[in-house]
């Protein structure tokens, strides 16, 4: 048995499935012992197999030296069972969605209200196989990407008419979701993360917890290595505003995440869009070694170069929503030959194919004859296969035993079980508990915002300044009646101003839309953990935010109530960023553009300062907007601040000739004001001197129409609005995040 030493091993060496095995970044060298090529269709070790290798070595109690330990994989090779080769089968896959049109005048000609349907797939078939990559090719709009949702289960079963199956089985949405993994377009990640972290944390997510986190973090490092990545493991994703990996590497990183667990299926959607050919070509070696290690790959792909073309095993060419080829790579001279336009020699076959197709897309009759020239000659290929059934199991094994023989030799490794018996019913829809899903959410979040700390700091600087611009304004306010009204201005301006300084919420889900969609459309974790962790970690900052400015505010405007009412300030400035927060935070999930988010929360929150009882009593508030007054979230604090600073019975706000201040009569002399008090008191009956108290803390309540509930029910109440619109926000995760297409 031929062995490789680890010193002649470079740290970025990818691991190559049937060749040379990278040495997986931990701190000992190893030896490893190459497995005796085998026959298709038994395939090449697993992440989860070499890692079991590397544990026991790291685990054995001999005396070989560190630096030039062995790795035997016979073990690995030999006495795992054998697995079964899975078929990704499709048939007869047809998808249309009903085009819009406008409304056309009946004078003006044509028109109808009518709306046609347009065909995205007309009755797609074809195989995919373990250990190859099959390649769906066309032009823009051809159906590339509605055949890779199809597949992917993106499309809901109402509207997609088909059958797709694995190994002659009906795949079940719940067990697709286990066994495979989608790689969306777009690369979404946390720009802030580096590549190691970004895959430890797909990794705690998806890998169980009964897999210690020794095994997770070795797994991350195989998994580097495989995609070459080792150079840029401590590089950040960066961002515009951030330098970070380049465009290939973040690709890969892409595919990292989702292929952490060891996905039976892998479905891409062009995968190598926008990457220069060496990138792309990379890319797609990467692909080639995730086949080769015992899985069904899947992508579409817009013009692969001839280096990629190489690596292809299996090609379905698509015009309109029609099969004009499917096959093996090798098939393509023959088949345009036959078809009557050869491929000239060193010529890029599907660069030919794919300028052939759009040529035939521009004329009358477009790609029919060829659509029909491919059916016919697939079936002189294939004469043995029934068109409606071609594609059959590919042996006597059940799904059952053959996922089971995948999960033995350590694919699935989000908590699968191998008892056949119990298979389909005993797959965990999550890897790890909704506790464990949360800590690492909050963990991942914190970690983000650590490294961008400028985020916060501003908010804290808009509350800061705000604060302070509001102590110096409302410096040290009497107990008269213009302080009355100058107190219940305050009021009113720092209530609203908590809410909307809240708004800073809306782009930070609008960021992270597709990175959550993304993640839950596979159950990496639930839409819960997600909603309760960041509604806790949250928490911190907003305390922060309040202490500050209650500190700032309370005692320079010089607000009544002593340390109580100090802590009743603070609390309610807390339970309104809290409220604010979760209404912003709501919104952000219903609307899914910022600019537009920025301008329904500033309209909303002016609706609910307008009603909130400041501007109008609640008694005077027309019967037809009183609904309005109950739902503004500004009313409840307001009135709560106003309980806090008024509800003391002993203190005075306005005192015998005071009460002329606020009218024409508070430009007359003293003295006219006491005689007017004497005759007010002979016609009233009691005396009235200039310092008799007129109004009290409760009077003014009454004014204001503060008299419904209590300080505290209006605390408890604003905390509880928090929770309904972070509940709301969950529902809207739940409803609008399917990622599916009607």
């Amino acid at each position: 048995m031929s062995r490789v030493g680890a010193s002649n091993v470079s740290p970025a060496t990818p691991l190559v499935a049937g060749g040379d095995l990278s040495v997986f970044n931990i701190s000992q060298s190893f030896e490893l012992q190459k497995c005796p090529r085998r026959a298709k269709p038994s395939i090449s070790p697993t992440l989860a197999e070499l890692l079991m290798r590397v544990e026991d070595a790291n685990s054995s109690g001999d005396n070989t030296p560190v630096n030039h330990r062995v790795l035997d994989l016979t073990y690995a090779c030999s006495s795992l069972p054998t697995s079964y080769p899975f078929v990704l089968s499709f048939n007869n896959l047809t998808y249309s969605v009903k085009v819009r049109q406008k409304l056309a005048l009946p004078f003006c000609g044509k028109g109808s209200l009518d709306s046609p349907e347009k065909i995205l797939l007309n009755g797609i078939s074809g195989e995919a196989r373990e250990g190859e990559i099959m390649a769906v090719l066309g032009a823009s709009g051809s159906g590339k990407s509605t055949l890779i949702d199809a597949l992917a289960d993106r499309i809901s079963k109402e509207s997609l008419r088909g059958s797709v199956s694995l190994n002659g089985e009906i795949l079940e949405s719940r067990l697709l979701k286990v066994i495979s993994a989608y790689v969306m377009q777009d690369d979404l990640l946390f720009p802030m993360l580096t590549v190691e972290e970004t895959l430890m944390f797909s990794a705690e997510f998806r890998l169980p917890r009964s897999l210690s986190r020794r095994k997770k973090k070795a797994r991350v490092q195989a998994l580097i290595d495989q995609l070459g990545l080792r150079s840029a493991a401590k590089t950040v994703i960066g961002d515009e505003g951030h330098r970070g990996v380049s465009g290939g590497e973040r690709r890969r990183v892409s595919i990292g995440t989702d292929i952490i667990h060891d996905p039976i299926l892998l479905f891409l959607d062009e995968p190598t869009s926008g990457l220069d050919s060496t990138s792309a070509f990379m890319v797609v070696k990467v692909l080639q070694r995730i086949a080769l290690s015992g899985s069904i790959v899947i992508m579409s792909i817009h013009q692969p170069s001839y280096r990629i073309l190489s690596l292809l095993d299996r090609l379905i060419f698509l015009s309109r929503g029609n099969t004009v080829f499917g096959g093996s790579p090798a098939n393509l001279p023959q088949f345009f030959e036959e078809f009557g336009h050869p491929i000239p020699e060193n010529e890029n076959r599907t660069e030919f194919a794919l300028d052939l197709i759009r040529e035939l897309e521009e004329t009358p009759e477009g790609t029919k004859n060829l659509v029909e020239f491919n059916r016919s000659w697939q079936s002189r290929k294939n004469p043995k296969k029934n068109h409606h059934h071609q594609y059959n199991k590919p042996n006597t094994v059940s799904l059952k035993d053959a996922i089971s023989a995948s999960v033995s030799r350590g694919k699935l490794v989000s908590g699968a079980t191998n008892d056949s018996k119990q298979l389909t019913s005993s797959f965990p829809t999550f890897a790890n508990p909704i506790w464990i899903e949360m800590i690492v959410i909050a963990k991942r979040s914190i970690r983000n915002s650590k490294r961008m700390p400028e985020l916060f700091g501003i908010r804290l600087g808009a509350v800061v300044v705000t604060g302070f611009i509001l102590a110096t304004m409302f410096w040290h306010l009497d107990n008269s009646p213009k302080g009355v009204q100058e107190r219940l201005g305050f009021f009113a301006f720092a209530m609203s101003t908590t809410f909307y300084t809240c708004a800073e919420a809306i782009p930070v889900f609008l960021q992270e839309r597709y990175i959550f969609m993304r993640e839950t459309a596979y159950n990496a974790y639930r839409r819960s953990s997600y909603v309760l962790a960041h509604s806790i970690i949250s928490v911190p900052s907003l305390i922060v935010l309040s202490l500050s400015f209650a500190a700032i505010t309370f005692s320079a405007v010089g607000l009544a109530g002593g340390f109580s009412g100090f802590l009743f300030f603070f609390f309610t400035i807390l339970a309104s960023f809290w409220a604010g927060s979760s209404f912003v935070t709501f919104l952000s999930g219903v609307v899914s553009h910022v600019m537009l988010g920025f301008t329904v929360v500033v309209a909303i929150l002016a609706y609910f300062l307008l009603f909130s009882g400041f501007f109008i009593s609640r008694d005077r508030i027309p019967p037809y907007w009183i609904w309005f007054h109950y739902i503004s979230l500004v009313k409840y604090p307001y009135e709560g601040v106003l309980q806090n600073e008024f509800s003391d019975p002993n203190k005075c706000f306005v005192r015998g000739v005071q009460m002329f201040d606020n009218t024409p009569l508070g430009n007359f002399p003293m003295s006219m004001k006491l005689k007017l008090l004497e005759s007010m008191s002979g016609t009233l009956g009691f005396d009235i001197t200039g310092s008799t108290c007129v109004t009290t803390g409760s009077d003014i309540l009454t004014q204001q129409g503060v008299t419904d509930i209590s300080k505290w029910e209006c605390l408890w109440i604003l905390v509880a609005w928090g929770f309904f619109f972070r509940m709301l926000f969950y529902f809207t995760l739940l409803l609008g995040s399917k990622n599916k297409r009607s």
